[in-house]
């Protein structure tokens, strides 16, 4: 713990105010919605995409943080924070990168950094599962490498803590120097070398010199020798620092020399000279990556000098590592939040974060394991468990584990709590819990196995499923703010069920990252999401005079496009007695869908002068080639009719009113169009026409299935109905169960459309049918039970629009209802 006065003199910056100079900090906080102790809290106004940190600190203030950094843009008044402690600093991020550096320079413990291009996470979840009977262990929590979640890993470290190991993960020059002296690693890990995030860097070899400033003042490091361009900045470093190679690899004068990996069914054996003796492992995985993690692991392990015998029993029984938090359909009318492969304070806090993110279901529920290996007093664990749960509104809390039933009373403030002594015990007393409408977070250690749980609570589904990657969603959302110009606007799109992602689940995550404005098809779909707890102002886009009534039941902002409905809504609202209902006008500048057009907009103008029933929210038109360079005249032609519009209107109305024009496709290649607000669509789910766009994004949608049967058909054979497929050769077929009712176009049958299979295309044979297709997999090693991807990272869903003749919106939109949602945080 640190006190203000501490702080601030380790980052070097001035006190604004300082009322309380003994303030002891416990707390750091960079997300202001993500609250827990603000007393002891300390927030750092670092600048988000859009928004200036500053901006949070009176809010902060309100619910009881006293204590904050900000930088030269924060303006106040002193008597507006009576009893803060403000430091100035001229570079937040850079203070926060301090203490925390700091903090770690106070603790002598082995410390094992870890960077490369893929694996990091792997690799720690694995020493950590290695190792946790050695040490007692600090780690970075799921991801956190970048500049802001390396300090607050770090921050975690205590005096109970016997090893640390953590991520750097960096995308320019220049950040792996400020993350080395938060980290300062003993001992280094490179992973391996490849192409992601080589944007911000001249070379790969440029990329690795960057990457290995990790390890500067490393004693040793751990690195694959049959990389060349890793292994030769290896050993121009060596010659700087003096630290020691570690290397594994196929070359003779590697350290740990591997001379067989046997891959067999369901392991593989891999085995090396070490020391000129043989050893040998086997571990639980198939795969190439998880044989070359495993490897790295194993060097760690002979580095720390734990015997053969140990490291043989240990990586036998490494575990898979779940690097995501799920969020699945339950049983009467629940929503399951299952994140259960691990249990200690940080990740609970994070899982509590994505819970307070629903708002579907009034109450909320939390399942806890015993906490193992904290570190801490068990005492003084369960009540800092239970001030957490409290400050987040825990409805209920059940309690699974002999240490967290003897502490039960330290609970007593939650409304509802139960308590079990096993997993078992709990199973046998589940008819008797009544879990109703509400929204259940599994958080348990592996070795309780909630698996057991969560299969009682989930909803049961047919096997195929749409997987929804929630951070995907926030990747993109965050990569087209980007080019936002300040103060602009921005409205998400969620029509069509979330171009088939899903209602609330994305409205929830929209609302948590502080969109300004929703938009719908119709009125039901505002409804479903009022009823699921989404308080943004949504626009209806195709408002009906059936549904007026539940557009104001709603507070539903209708979208008028033509007189008829303009006059109906007035209508309404006058026999309603309602007046300044907020409207959005829609002008038809050259699309010629919906909209006023231009003869129209003197005699609107006209009506909404002299109308009292309504407020104007917003004046908006809808581009119909923004995509495409080739229609920018008309484009442009567009934007000067909509600006002739609103000049019209704005001339009538005493008071201003949103504009906005711009859609996924404008947002970047028309900045000048941004006006006021922009309409975020399908960009928001992965998909940009702009191929530099495009590579900016992240895959969102996986829809994938199984394989029900394999069968071997002989040439000339038939497969499927009007044997439409014939078998060129000896051939083995695979039917999945995906057909044209799921959303799979039936006129991707005979070959036209394939799917992935195994890391292979695999082609349709024969007609797709109502609820299966039929794959040609031969020469593909895959059996009953595999899973195939349908579209996803390895096949993207505009190539599958290509193969079917359409877009990539048809094909989105059309994945049927009884396909299972599953959605998931990385």
């Amino acid at each position: 713990m640190y006190t203000i006065n501490e702080i601030e003199q380790i980052i070097a910056g001035r006190f604004l105010v300082n009322k309380n100079p003994e303030a002891v900090i416990e707390h750091l906080l960079i997300d202001s919605r993500k609250i827990l102790f603000p007393a002891s809290t300390l927030f750092f106004t670092i600048a988000g995409p859009r928004r200036q940190g500053n901006a949070f600190v009176k809010d902060l203030y309100q619910k009881g943080v006293r204590n904050f950094i900000v930088d030269s843009s924060f303006v106040f008044k002193a008597s507006d924070y009576p009893d803060a402690n403000i430091i100035l600093s001229e570079n937040v991020l850079g203070a926060l990168q301090q203490l925390t550096a700091q903090h770690r320079s106070r603790f002598y413990i082995p410390v094992i950094g870890i960077t490369g291009s893929n694996g990091k996470t792997i690799v720690k979840e694995w020493l950590y599962q290695l190792l946790q009977a050695d040490y007692n262990i600090v780690r970075s929590p799921k991801s956190y490498n970048s500049q802001i979640g390396v300090p607050l890993s770090v921050w975690q470290i205590d005096s109970s803590h016997t090893l640390g190991i953590f991520e750097a993960g960096i995308s320019m020059v220049g950040e792996m120097e400020r993350l080395q002296k938060v980290i300062q690693p003993t001992i280094g890990i490179f992973t391996n070398i490849g192409e992601a995030h080589s944007e911000g860097f001249e070379s790969i070899a440029a990329k690795i010199s960057e990457k290995i400033n990790l390890f500067i003042d490393a004693q040793s490091i751990v690195y694959c020798k049959d990389e060349q361009l890793v292994d030769e900045a290896m050993l121009q470093l060596q010659q700087k620092n003096n630290s020691t190679l570690f290397s594994w690899g196929q070359q003779e004068d590697a350290t740990l020399c591997i001379n067989t990996i046997q891959v067999q069914p369901f392991n593989t054996v891999i085995k090396a000279v070490f020391n000129e003796r043989k050893i040998s492992i086997s571990i639980p995985f198939t795969n190439d990556a998880a044989v070359k993690n495993a490897i790295t692991c194993w060097c760690i392990l002979l580095h720390l000098r734990i015997p053969d015998e140990l490291i043989q029993e240990r990586m036998l029984q490494l575990k898979p590592v779940e690097m995501r938090l799920e969020l699945k359909q339950g049983i009467n009318n629940c929503s399951v939040i299952n994140d259960s492969y691990s249990a200690d304070i940080t990740s609970l806090s994070i899982a509590l974060d994505f819970l307070q993110q629903q708002q579907q279901h009034p109450k909320r529920t939390v399942i806890l394991s015993d906490i193992l290996q904290s570190g801490k007093n068990n005492a003084a664990l369960y009540e800092e468990v239970a001030d957490i749960l409290q400050q987040k509104n825990i409805s209920r809390l059940i309690g699974i584990g002999t240490e967290i039933s003897k502490y039960s009373e330290s609970f007593n403030a939650i409304k509802e709590t139960s308590f079990f002594s096993s997993t078992s015990e709990f199973k046998q007393q589940f008819a008797a819990l009544h879990f109703y409408n509400e929204t259940i977070l599994l958080k348990g250690a592996r070795i309780f196995e909630f698996e057991q749980i969560s299969h009682l609570l989930e909803q049961k589904t047919h096997q195929t499923l749409l997987e929804i990657n929630l951070s995907a969603v926030i990747h993109n959302l965050k990569a087209y703010q980007q080019f936002l110009k300040p103060g602009v606007k921005m409205m998400a799109m969620v029509k069509a069920f979330s171009y088939g992602s899903g209602s609330f689940e994305i409205a929830n995550l929209l609302q948590f990252h502080k969109v300004d404005y929703l938009a719908v098809a119709y009125a039901d779909e505002g409804v479903e999401l009022r009823r699921a707890g989404i308080s943004l102002p949504i626009m209806v886009m195709n408002a009906e005079e059936s549904t007026f009534d539940m557009l104001v039941q709603h507070n539903l902002e209708p979208e008028l496009y033509s007189f008829g409905i303009l006059t109906a809504f007035e209508n309404y609202l006058l026999q309603s007695g309602i007046s300044n209902y907020p409207v959005h006008i829609k002008l038809d500048t050259g699309m010629h869908r919906l909209g006023f057009e231009p003869k129209d907009i003197e005699a609107l103008s006209e009506n909404l002068r002299t109308s009292s029933r309504f407020k104007i929210q917003s004046v908006f038109s809808h581009l119909a080639s923004s995509d495409n360079e080739a229609h920018d005249d008309f484009t442009h032609y567009q934007a000067e009719q909509f600006a002739k519009g609103c000049a019209v209107i704005q001339q009538n109305i005493n008071y201003p009113f949103i504009k906005h024009i711009a859609n996924t496709s404008a947002i970047h290649r028309h900045k000048e169009l941004q006006l006021d607000m922009v309409r975020l669509g399908i960009g928001l789910y992965g998909v940009d026409g702009n191929k530099k766009m495009q590579q900016r994004l992240k895959n969102v949608s996986t829809l994938k299935t199984t394989i029900s049967q394999v069968k071997n058909v002989k040439a000339g054979e038939s497969v499927g109905y009007s044997r439409k497929g014939i078998a060129e050769k000896d051939s083995v077929i695979a039917t999945v169960r995906i057909g044209y009712a799921d959303g799979y176009p039936r006129n991707l049958s005979n070959g036209v459309g394939k799917m992935w299979v195994e890391g292979k295309l695999a082609p349709v044979i024969g007609n797709v049918c109502m609820d299966m297709t039929m794959l040609d997999i031969t020469g593909i090693d895959a059996k009953e039970g595999d899973d195939v991807i349908v579209f996803g990272e390895q096949l993207a869903v505009a190539q599958l629009a290509q193969w079917s003749g359409t877009i990539a919106y048809e094909i989105l939109t059309g994945i049927s209802q009884r396909v299972k949602r599953v959605y998931y945080e990385e």
